[in-house]
C-alpha cells in the first residue's frame, strides 16, 4: 500500500512538472524574438473598448473573437503592411519616452497584424499612416495597456516576435465550384504566410495557390468533391504539410482544423 501511494505521488509530481514546462514554453514562445532589435514608430488606436471596429478589415479575417485573436490586434501603416504580406505577423510594442502619457512600468503588449491603416494623401501633415512612417493603429484595449487614452498618439518601440496560437491552423473554404478561396488563420510561428499549395485527392500533384488579398489564397482548379491537403510556408521559410484536413464532402464556408501549427 505504501509503495502504491509513493507511485501515485511520483506520478502527480511528474504530471505537474510536465504541465509547468509546457506552460512556460508557451509563454516564452509568445515573447520569442524574430528580430531582437527595437525600432521606432508611433501608435494610435481605433474603435472603442468593445473592439467592434477592429473586426473584418483588410487582411480578410472575420470575427476576431471567434478566430482566436480577440482584441490583441493592430492595423499597420503602408510601410509595415507590405501590401498585406505582413498580415498575421506578431509585434511586441512598448510606449517609449513620453512620461506625460506612458504608464509607468507598463511593460509591453504583443499584438497580431489584422488590418491596414490607410494613408490620407489629402492630409499630408498629421496623418501618421502615410508612407514612409511606421505606425500601429491598435485596438483601444491594447493602447490603454500602454498609455492614457487621452494621449491620442504615443511614441513606441517595436520588434517582431513569434506568434503563439492555441490549436491548429484553421482553413476556411470559400468561393464557388470553379474557383476556390481559402482563408488561413490562427497561424503561429512567424505568423505571416508567404506560400500555399493545395492538393485534391484526385489532382495527383500539388497545385500552387496565389494570394488574392490579405490571408486569402486562391486557385482556379475544380476541387469540389475531393479531400484537400495543404502545404503552408511562413515568411521564415518553415513549411508544414497538412494532409487530408478537408474531407471530400466539404461545403463552402466551412472551417477545418489543421490540428498542427508552427
Amino acid at each position: 500500500m505504501a509503495t502504491l501511494k509513493l507511485f501515485f505521488s511520483f506520478l502527480m509530481v511528474t504530471v505537474h512538472l510536465i504541465s509547468s514546462m509546457a506552460a512556460n514554453r508557451h509563454m516564452l514562445m509568445g515573447n520569442q524574438m524574430i528580430d531582437p532589435n527595437w525600432y521606432d514608430a508611433h501608435a494610435t488606436f481605433y474603435g472603442d473598448m468593445t473592439g467592434g471596429d477592429t473586426m473584418q478589415g483588410a487582411c480578410g479575417y472575420g470575427d476576431l473573437f471567434k478566430q482566436g485573436y480577440g482584441l490583441q490586434t493592430t492595423a499597420l501603416s503602408t510601410a509595415l503592411f507590405n501590401n498585406g504580406l505582413t498580415c498575421g505577423a506578431c509585434f511586441e510594442i512598448k510606449c517609449f519616452n513620453d512620461p506625460q502619457w506612458c504608464y509607468p512600468k507598463a511593460g509591453s503588449v504583443i499584438v497580431t497584424a489584422t488590418n491596414f491603416c490607410p494613408p490620407n494623401y489629402s492630409k499630408p501633415e498629421g496623418n501618421w499612416c502615410n508612407p514612409p512612417l511606421k505606425h500601429f493603429d491598435l485596438s483601444k484595449l491594447m493602447f490603454t495597456k500602454l498609455a492614457y487614452y487621452k494621449a491620442g498618439i504615443i511614441p513606441v518601440k517595436y520588434r517582431r516576435v513569434l506568434c503563439y496560437k492555441k490549436g491548429g491552423v484553421q482553413f476556411q473554404i470559400k468561393g464557388n465550384p470553379y474557383w476556390t478561396l481559402v482563408l488561413l488563420y490562427n497561424v503561429g510561428g512567424a505568423g505571416d504566410i508567404k506560400d500555399v499549395k493545395i492538393k485534391g485527392s484526385s489532382t495527383g500533384s500539388w497545385l500552387q495557390m496565389s494570394r488574392n488579398w490579405g490571408v486569402n489564397w486562391q486557385t482556379g482548379a475544380k476541387l469540389v468533391g475531393q479531400s484537400l491537403s495543404f502545404q503552408v510556408t511562413t515568411s521564415d521559410g518553415k513549411m508544414i504539410q497538412f494532409d487530408t484536413v478537408v474531407p471530400a464532402n466539404w461545403q463552402f464556408n466551412q472551417v477545418f482544423d489543421g490540428k498542427k501549427n508552427f
